[in-house]
Parts: structure tokens; C-alpha cells; sequence
């Protein structure tokens, strides 16, 4: 799909329709077609011409009692389902609002419709590809446990994806058959089921059809074998999660299994699809069996991972081998958490090093987010997808990981953050008393 269709549809479906109608109102608020199941007005029928471009809309004409859309090029028709003749409908011509009263007809010669829905909390990603965005990831984004040393966020994924994160990653264990986001050990730290988990993700995204979300599956145990020898947990293992969750009808299938940045749709494409969540899964994939679920190196390199230098490198760490010919051609993502090396007795530990979160995530300085997106961005002539990050509350002030992504991004963060739309995860209890010696023996390996 062109993206002048889906400036198009954006422009009709989203400002003609979807704008300026409050709670009070009999209006029914009118959305992206495939974007979210529960609309109860659809559109019916869209013809759209393969050399369409859309230049023609300014000079069509509207009638609203249908409704139906006629925008002056040919075999280009819109209709859509109505309850009401008599609804007020706000109509965007050059970004001003202007009121039509359902049974109005209008013609305009004014501007073409400026798309103020946002995309991703951006309108002006709404036309972007999916790679040519910068998004803030959270890193073990299931783990929100206070009080735990295996916690890496501080709110549940439902505030995460309100506050603006955008990617989700996480490790996942199996116990005796059904798939866990545990750290390291169920028995330190057990987030609940995945299925749960993308159950959270799935309504997220019923109440919000215009976002766009990754989620990257760490799969901490494809080292196990079966009784027969084979792997343990693959890509088919999660299979059974996503459908009961409700997640599947959102997933996107890329047309290929290693994509490079030039073939990825538009965020306005693939919300007009109704295909609103990449996932992508580190080890044991099977493309074969689950082709929606992409081996993450394939598609995505990354720099080292939990570091414990400041000065975050931009080289490739994994996978192994790829030329930088190659990796200009890919996603890539910016690991950004910071660890500090202790040591106990014989032990050398690694554990998040939150006393400095607040130049890590911040925007300037020796080891800051910022400094690391603007190097990368230097080094690979394009900043990084994603920008992995602990505890993304955190920082030189509230939302500075959301900065940090806005300036790689050339938009303007003006949201509040962090946690304020939603309730911080529950205040648990640590690992009970047997279970201590274990947090500190598998302290070592918890961003490994």
C-alpha cells in the first residue's frame, strides 16, 4: 500500500471522523478499518486504485448521510456504516476543524486534510517505516517486583505502554510444561505465565488501536533438550500463549523472514492492516512452523549487552560475524543498562547499578543515554531502533529516556511521565527465606 493511501485514509478516516467527539456526545467515534475488533462502525468498502496519490481529495465531495466519500479519482470510493443521519462530524481541511452536520453535503477546494491522529503518540509517524523509528525498550519489562534484586522496571507492563514504551523484552522459563517470565529462577523471581502477560499486551492494545508495539522473547532455556534429544522450548512453544491470550489476530507475518530496513511497512499500514505487533524471539526459532515470529538476528543486531562501561560502546556484539555493509541494512538496538561489578566472598557479581540511573538514562554526559543514541547515530549514519534501558522512570527528569528517543526521532516529547496513568506494579515481599543463598548465587548471571 502506497503512502499516499494511507495519508488518505488517515486524513478521511482519522480527522474527518475520529476527532473532537467527547464522551457526552451521540456520535459514534469512527477508526482505522482492521484496527481493533470491538468498533461497532466499519468501514464497508474501499476501492483504491494502484496509481492512486491522493491529490484529489481537496476537490471531491463529502456526502454525510450514508456516509459515503467520493474524492474525485477514479474507482475511489469509501463507505462506510452509520447508526445515526443526524451525528456531528468534525472535518480536518488544513488542519482546521470545521463542523458538518450528518445530513450536510460539502465541497471544498481547501487544502488537503492534515492527519492529526497520532502514530506511536506521533502523527508524524504515521507515514514513517517501522524502521525509521527510534522506540524505548524495557529491558525485562515483566520483571516489577519491589523489593526483588531480580526487578528491572518499576511499573507493570500496562503503565510501560501508556508512559510511551514501545518494546517489550523478556525472559522466559518453562515449568513442568507452561511458559513463565521468570529472572534467572522462578524461584527468585516469577512474573506470571506469558500467556497472562500477553493478555495484559492484547487488551493494552484493544484500548488503543493506533499503536504499534515490538516484543522481543528471550528464551532462557533453549540450551534444555527433551527425553529425545531435541530442543526444549522453540518459537512452536509459544504458539499456544499467543492464541489464548488473544494476541494472534494482531501479530504481523513480514513477507520474509530477514527483512532489511527498506522492506518494512509504514506504522500507518500496518495499523490500517490491523497488524500492530512485531515479535521477534532470540533462540530456537522456527520460521518454518511459526513464520510470525522472527529470529531476532536475522532481522536485528545488538551492542553489548549488560555492560558495565560506561562509555557504551556502538559496535556489534551479537550476532557474531556480520559485516558492517550488512548491519547498515538492519535494526539494530542500543543496549543501554548499566551494571556494577561487586564482589562477595569468592563471587563476582553483577547487579544494576541504580544509583547512577539518573545520568544513565539522562540526556547528557559521560555514559547517558543521550550520549550513546547520538554516538550510535555518528557511527551507523542513522539513529537506533531501540534504546534498551532499566528502570525507563528514571533519569535527569521524568521521561528523559522518552527525550532522549524524541531528539533521535526529530519530534517534540511534550507527555507525562512516568507511571501516572495506571497503578505501579504491587508492593511483594522478596524470595522467602530458603530461597536467599539462591539470589545470591544466581546474582552473577542476571542480565547475562
Amino acid at each position: 500500500m502506497k503512502t499516499t493511501t494511507t495519508l488518505l485514509l488517515q486524513g478521511l478516516w482519522l480527522a474527518g471522523f475520529a476527532m473532537a467527539q467527547d464522551s457526552s456526545s451521540s456520535q459514534e467515534v469512527r477508526t482505522l478499518s482492521g484496527s481493533d475488533r470491538r468498533l461497532t462502525s466499519e468501514v464497508s468498502q474501499v476501492t483504491l486504485p494502484s496509481d492512486f496519490e491522493g491529490s484529489s481529495f481537496a476537490t471531491g465531495t463529502m456526502s454525510m448521510s450514508g456516509v459515503s466519500v467520493s474524492t474525485g479519482a477514479p474507482n475511489t470510493t469509501a463507505s462506510m456504516s452509520s447508526t445515526s443521519k443526524t451525528n456531528t462530524l468534525t472535518q480536518l481541511v488544513g488542519g482546521t476543524p470545521t463542523t458538518l452536520n450528518g445530513t450536510a453535503s460539502s465541497t471544498s477546494a481547501a487544502p488537503q486534510p492534515s492527519n492529526t491522529q497520532p502514530c506511536n503518540n506521533y502523527p508524524e509517524f504515521c507515514t514513517r517505516k517501522y524502521s525509521n523509528i527510534t522506540e524505548v525498550c524495557a529491558h525485562n519489562s515483566p520483571f516489577a517486583v519491589k523489593r526483588n534484586v531480580g526487578s528491572n522496571q518499576a511499573y507493570g507492563v500496562t503503565a510501560q505502554l501508556n508512559d510511551g514504551i514501545r518494546m517489550l523484552q523478556g525472559q522466559t522459563h518453562d515449568v513442568n510444561g507452561t511458559l513463565h517470565y521468570c529472572h534467572t529462577s522462578c524461584d527468585l523471581l516469577d512474573a506470571g505465565t506469558v500467556e497472562d502477560y500477553f493478555r495484559d499486551v492484547t487488551n493494552w492494545l484493544q484500548s488503543n488501536p493506533f499503536e504499534v508495539v515490538t516484543i522481543l522473547v528471550g528464551n532462557y532455556d533453549y540450551e534444555k533438550k527433551d527425553d529425545n534429544g531435541n530442543p526444549l522450548v522453540t518459537s512452536k512453544n509459544y504458539v499456544d500463549p499467543i492464541e489464548k491470550s488473544g494476541l494472534m489476530p494482531y501479530i504481523y507475518q513480514p513477507p520474509k523472514t530477514a527483512m532489511e530496513v527498506d522492506d518494512w511497512p509504514t506504522l500507518g499500514e500496518l495499523i490500517i492492516s490491523g497488524k500492530r505487533v512485531i515479535m521477534f524471539i532470540d533462540y530456537n526459532y522456527d520460521t518454518d512452523a511459526v513464520p510470525f515470529m522472527l529470529w531476532e538476528f536475522y532481522n536485528m543486531w545488538e551492542t553489548p549487552f549488560s555492560p558495565t562501561d560506561i562509555n557504551f560502546p556502538c559496535t556489534i556484539d551479537r550476532p557474531d560475524g556480520i559485516s558492517d555493509e550488512k548491519a547498515k541494512k538492519m535494526l539494530y538496538m542500543a543496549n543501554h543498562n548499566l551494571n556494577v561489578e561487586v564482589s562477595i566472598g569468592s563471587l563476582s557479581l553483577l547487579i544494576p547499578n541504580t544509583v547512577q540511573l539518573n545520568v544513565t538514562n539522562g540526556l547528557n554526559g559521560t555514559g547517558s543515554l543521550g550520549l550513546q543514541s547520538n554516538r550510535c547515530t555518528d557511527d551507523w549514519g542513522r539513529p537506533p531502533n531501540f534504546l534498551l534501558v532499566d528502570y525507563y522512570n528514571e533519569g535527569s527528569f521524568n521521561g528523559s529516556v522518552f527525550e532522549v528517543a524524541a531528539r533521535a526521532n526529530n519530534v517534540t516529547y511534550d507527555r507525562e511521565c512516568c507511571g501516572t496513568k495506571s497503578l505501579a506494579a504491587p508492593i511483594l515481599s522478596g524470595p522467602s527465606a530458603p530461597f536467599l543463598g539462591l539470589v545470591v548465587a544466581v546474582a552473577f548471571s542476571l542480565f547475562l
